[in-house]
């Protein structure tokens, strides 16, 4: 019955379910506190997070506020040349972008999907962005800048990297800000999967 139901469930229905079921215990939440706080059911949310159920426009919206990521990361659908590589590989022309230009910054998931155990980014940021606001995550964070400069604090320290350098931290406060002319392009790595 389970190869039947499989069988059955869309490319885009798989990407949400392990999307939606990653984002929820990432932040160690249970199906019942995302059920209340959505004002649905925990069976339809049991449902969503195994590809049975496809969530409306307005409950994605939701999802996405619930988890504070913008609602692009549930609106792509999936574009794969293969059934057999569904979940291991992502094609330069179907990555998901997450954010826009606009925001002074523009990431695209490189992995297949939030679920296992980290999940990898292709970060551009614009000459002049910054992210004012320091965040500070459980897990581990690392880096690579690909070209670019990038200034990044980490537990109070400012460091300036540029092309080929790279950074990993875990647990500690951090933010970021591009001082150049030019975007600087990071791929960043987080463990478990917080985006």
């Amino acid at each position: 019955m389970t190869g039947t139901v499989e069988a059955k469930r869309s490319p885009l229905s798989r990407l949400l379910a392990g999307d939606i079921r990653a984002l929820r215990k990432a932040r160690g939440l249970t199906l019942s506190a995302i059920a209340d706080k959505l004002g649905r059911s925990v069976g339809w949310l049991s449902q969503v997070e195994r590809g049975l159920s496809i969530p409306t426009l307005a409950d994605l919206r939701a999802f996405a506020e619930t988890f504070k990521v913008p609602l692009s990361l549930f609106l792509h659908e999936p574009q794969v040349a293969s059934e057999e590589e569904q979940g291991t590989i992502v094609r330069a022309g179907a990555r998901r972008s997450l954010g826009t230009s606009e925001s002074g910054g523009v990431e695209e998931l490189l992995s297949p999907d939030l679920g296992g155990s980290f999940a990898m980014l292709r970060s551009e940021h614009m000459a002049g962005s910054e992210l004012a606001e320091v965040v500070h995550r459980p897990g581990e964070e690392a880096g690579f800048v690909v070209s670019g400069r990038f200034d990044i604090e980490i537990d109070g320290s400012w460091y300036r990297l540029g092309e080929g350098d790279s950074f990993r931290f875990k647990g500690k406060p951090f933010r970021w800000r591009n001082p150049g002319k030019s975007a600087a392009i990071v791929i960043w790595v987080s463990s478990p999967p917080v985006y």
